[in-house]
């Protein structure tokens, strides 16, 4: 009895869930069709270029990793946990262009017609509601995070993949625990650390002063974490040392910005993802949005 249910555990196909990091693809979308100053607009002026760039590297991953269930997550505003934690998170962000604040809740409109399920969660960031997610779903199905941030490696585990956009669309890395090991040389967990010593621009958190990527990363290979390396304070070079023990604070407060949470309140069962296309309710958005040349890509 115990080989047969061994073997209807290995036959039994897992559902696939595509979990899409709304925010990152949208912006990627807007900045990849207006770099040379045109902005896309229906003919009643409302600007759809970023919608119109997500729709293509959305169906692009659907096509690529053939999902059962998807569901979209996104940013809620920019106030979050960890700008009440650290109130440069994130300050140095530039103002979002006037032509895609309308696109946020069109887009919204958009997935929706294509039967996807949108969540977000004031007070937190989309990451956190792919981090929970992810971590549930896994439990009953294989996960793959579309997304361009590496932050999000920090959840790659057996039932989880993240799949990172690289310039180009339709070329993505596809990350599972061996890819980034043998590329990065880090486990997952280990994502977090490298970023509470180096720090990240991008959301304005520093790090260690001092400490860039190359160091970080032979400290960590060497002594396994932020742990290993405060307990091994006494055998660094005296440099790096006094730059870690000045910045202790900064140092873990750093690694607790960069720690996606995966407890956030967001709720959507497995079966409520399900992932079903109506070709006509997606064709009549189209038709709104005046993107007739986007039909062909539904078949």
């Amino acid at each position: 009895m115990q080989v047969t249910n061994e073997m209807n555990e290995m036959n039994e196909v897992r559902p696939t869930v595509l979990l899409v990091d709304g925010m990152a693809l949208l912006f990627r979308a807007f900045y990849a069709t207006s770099y040379g100053g045109y902005i896309m607009k229906t003919s009643a002026g409302v600007p759809t270029n970023a919608v119109f760039g997500f729709i293509k590297y959305f169906w692009d991953a659907v096509q690529r990793f053939q999902p059962s269930h998807i569901v979209c997550c996104w940013d809620m505003g920019s106030k979050t946990f960890r700008s009440e934690q650290f109130t440069e998170y994130k300050a140095n962000r530039i103002e979002c262009p006037e032509e895609l604040i309308p696109q946020f809740e069109l887009v919204k409109e958009v997935t929706s017609s294509f039967g996807v399920v949108n969540v977000g969660v004031h007070g937190y960031e989309a990451d956190d509601c792919i981090g929970t997610l992810s971590k549930s779903y896994s439990e009953d199905a294989q996960v793959y995070i579309l997304t361009g941030d590496h932050d999000m490696l920090q959840l790659v585990s057996e039932r989880v993949s993240v799949v990172i956009m690289k310039k180009g669309q339709g070329n993505y890395a596809v990350y599972t625990p061996e890819t980034l090991l043998e590329e990065k040389q880090l486990k997952p967990e280990q994502i977090i650390d490298l970023k509470g010593l180096m720090g990240d621009t991008a959301d304005n958190y520093p790090g260690v002063k001092g400490i860039g990527e190359k160091t970080a990363l032979k400290l960590l290979i060497e002594y396994g974490s932020v742990d290993g390396i405060l307990e091994n304070l006494a055998q660094l070079p005296k440099g790096v040392r006094t730059k870690i023990e000045s910045q202790l604070d900064m140092l873990h407060l750093s690694k607790n910005l960069a720690t996606i949470f995966c407890e956030a309140p967001v709720a959507c069962a497995l079966e409520d993802c399900f992932w079903e296309l109506d070709r006509s309710a997606v064709i009549e958005k189209f038709e709104e949005l005046e993107f007739k040349g986007l039909n062909r890509l539904l078949g």
